[in-house]
């Protein structure tokens, strides 16, 4: 256990001063790592296989709520220190008074993914760290079986898409890939864009939850999925709205398109 009396100490670095972008090309890890926060979320990655590099606690959770993660990581550095300088090291009180440092893995083939899935969620473009984390939570709850993200999209271990996901992003597989219509194409699966156009089908269509295979792709709030994508995919599909409502936030659509078009198994 260390204690931390400075923002300067060794440990300050690396919950409080280094970026996302810094993070994920840390020396400390391979592929860089991430930060868990919360004691739920942090079990969730534990339990999920990811290895813990240091924990970052409050001294009066060590003893309490954190108290089977300190003794499930027994051979990392633990600092700790006043909730006042912590709260100055990372920008905010911590949520339950406990951070973690990751390993970040390295993302799986898109193919490896999907050998044995039936229904994925493709996201393009979508940047807001909030929504990824909501997706993914409902992707988990709903029975996804992998998302896709296209590289412009944000990373789905950002600390706050962490967060608001509750730990899903590591229950349902990931990775990045580069044409969400013809990688999707190539694996297998017929595509659904989700967007309005004159010709789009109502996600009620029975066709779509007959699709053996359906990769649901999704596109940024503000200016949708681009054109070619749209063109590209098997079917564009609508989510029927009321009071003159044009669209849903990315995250309460990809929740309904779950939920309508999972698989029937």
């Amino acid at each position: 256990m260390i204690t931390l009396t400075s923002l300067q100490d060794e440990g300050a670095q690396l919950f409080g001063r280094l970026t996302e972008a810094q993070l994920r090309q840390s020396k400390e890890a391979a592929h860089g790592i991430f930060i868990a926060e919360s004691p739920k979320v942090i079990r969730v990655a534990l339990d999920a296989g990811y290895e813990p590099v240091a924990l970052l606690c409050e001294r009066r959770h060590i003893g309490g709520d954190a108290a089977d993660i300190v003794a499930r990581c027994p051979d990392i550095p633990l600092y700790t220190g006043e909730r006042e300088l912590l709260s100055q090291l990372t920008g905010y009180t911590l949520t339950r008074g406990v951070l973690c440092a990751m390993r970040r893995p390295l993302p799986p083939p898109a193919a490896d993914i999907c050998r044995e899935a039936s229904r994925v969620a493709v996201i393009d473009a979508v940047s807001d760290t909030t929504n990824i984390g909501a997706i993914f939570r409902s992707a988990a709850a709903l029975g996804i079986d992998a998302v896709l993200l296209t590289r412009d999209s944000c990373d789905p271990l950002n600390r706050r898409a962490v967060r608001v996901s509750m730990g899903s992003v590591f229950l349902v597989p990931w990775t990045w890939i580069d044409d969400p219509v013809a990688d999707l194409r190539e694996l297998g699966f017929r595509t659904a864009a989700m967007a309005l156009t004159d010709d789009s089908v109502s996600i009620s269509d029975p066709r779509l939850v007959d699709e053996e295979r359906l990769a649901m792709i999704f596109g940024t709030e503000g200016d949708g999925l681009p054109h070619e994508i749209i063109r590209a995919a098997d079917y564009t599909v609508r989510i029927p709205m009321s009071h003159h409502v044009d669209s849903l936030n990315v995250a309460a659509a990809s929740a309904v398109a779950f939920w309508q078009l999972r698989k029937h198994r």
